[in-house]
């Protein structure tokens, strides 16, 4: 089935469902508790057995869209999680709870084996425990691995920081790197990624690697097989920031770096601004990728400090407003984030300053959005978000009789369009003058 048909169905099943609710975000897909498609009820039987599979400690974190594909990652939070890297069929109209399929395959998911140190890690990938993925426009799939089972108990390190980049037109591995350990703390946690194709040419990638935990960033060049770390002051959580309120769950939460996302290309340099900010923040701020590029300027000692002038605080938003994951509208230049104690999304323009009056708010809900943890836009230009309740299952526990988890989707430009986002003077309707506003913007951090 071709990626245009792909979308029609899922339009198609979203009025079927009577989920498209004019602006805002409908529900896709919603699970009381995840399930796996295992290859027979015998092989589910045994894993429920041998607690492989123990359906209450399995929670989705982040998502990713790929033509006919959601991608869902299930984090190793605690034991009995099968697998922490699935999809599900878009095309599955009718089916609003699905199994998850893990991916690429059950094999890679086999951390008991790794675990037990049967097979050898060097040749044979595993999965452990990723947070987010993302496709980039050569069809292929990111995968940034935090290596780590048992997070909320023991934490054991099973596997190490790993970047894995998979071929999604024939599921096959064609890159894994480990970051350096020389590069990572003993907080480290990697829990974020964004992906850079420069100017179309498919070997010119980087990957930004966000660790919320050593508030810093590890950059990597697909082409030269290298990474480097970069740091900064902005990377580094608000004090005033660090409480959360969300379902009746107070809490206090100290992670750094954590929000990442990509404007479109300058039209002149063919470098993007990367729009960043810790989770527990209400500030963001921005920096040319020319500057997180430069690989001298991190590695060598005499420019230490050198690049302090370029990162760039934009504002800040109103108190209560700590997001975790962002993604920016190349066509729109509107920046989307999560609002995880207010359990909605929001936007910002990016024509305009960057202050409370100018956010504006994309779709919120105290029942189907109770923590959206994860955002992305796919390239039908549909925004998806994940909810998880996540506060409950670590700090309360979740009901397994209500829905917990739940898939939220529509065309980003309805989601928006009675915003104050879509209503700025700086919005732009033709490509000419978005690309000129971007181009203004990004030679500030430049």
């Amino acid at each position: 089935m071709t990626s245009i048909k792909c979308v029609k169905l899922f339009a198609y099943l979203l009025v079927c469902l009577g989920i498209v609710n004019g602006n805002g975000l409908g529900v896709v897909f919603e699970w009381k508790e995840l399930d796996f498609a295992y290859p027979n009820s015998s092989a589910r039987q045994a894993a429920l057995e041998s607690k492989s599979f123990i359906p209450s400690n399995n929670v989705p974190v982040g998502l990713e869209v790929w033509k006919n594909k959601l991608f869902i990652t299930v984090p190793r939070w605690k034991p009995g999680v099968p697998a922490s890297l699935s999809y599900v069929d878009l095309n599955q109209a009718g089916r609003t709870s699905p199994q998850l399929k893990p991916y690429p395959d059950w094999s890679t998911h086999d951390v008991n084996s790794v675990a037990s140190r049967v097979i050898d890690r060097r040749n044979i990938t595993h999965i452990v425990s990723p947070f987010r993925i993302r496709a980039d426009s050569c069809d292929r799939l990111w995968v940034l691995d935090t290596g780590k089972s048992d997070i909320l108990g023991s934490e054991e390190k099973i596997g190490p920081n790993q970047l894995l980049v998979y071929n999604l037109e024939n599921d096959e591995l064609v890159r894994r790197y480990e970051i350096p350990k020389k590069f990572t703390k003993d907080e480290s946690f990697f829990a974020n990624i964004a992906v850079d194709v420069r100017n179309k040419d498919c070997e010119d990638t980087f990957a930004y690697m966000a660790d919320l935990g050593a508030s810093s960033m590890v950059v990597y060049s697909l082409k030269k097989n290298e990474s480097w770390r970069v740091t900064h002051k902005y990377f580094y959580n608000d004090p005033k920031a660090g409480k959360y309120h969300v379902a009746g769950v107070s809490f206090e939460w100290t992670d750094g770096l954590f929000g990442l996302a990509l404007s479109a290309e300058d039209s002149e340099d063919r470098y993007r601004t990367m729009y960043f900010h810790p989770f527990s923040s209400f500030s963001e701020f921005a920096v040319s990728t020319r500057i997180l590029q430069n690989q001298t300027l991190w590695t060598d000692p005499a420019l230490a400090g050198a690049s302090d002038k370029n990162f760039m605080l934009l504002g800040e938003r109103e108190n209560n407003t700590q997001s975790c994951a962002s993604f920016f509208d190349e066509k729109t230049g509107i920046l989307l984030y999560t609002q995880v104690t207010r359990n909605a999304i929001g936007c910002w323009n990016s024509g305009q300053k960057y202050t409370p009056m100018t956010q504006g708010q994309v779709a919120a809900n105290n029942v189907t959005m109770v923590f959206p943890n994860d955002i992305k836009v796919d390239s039908q230009r549909n925004v998806w978000v994940l909810t998880d309740r996540m506060p409950l299952f670590m700090f309360k526990g979740l009901d397994r009789s209500d829905v917990n988890f739940r898939v939220l989707s529509a065309p980003i430009d309805r989601a928006v369009a009675d915003t104050v986002c879509m209503r700025s003077s700086a919005v732009v309707l033709s490509p000419l003058g978005f690309i000129f506003v971007i181009s203004v913007i990004h030679r500030q951090f430049a």
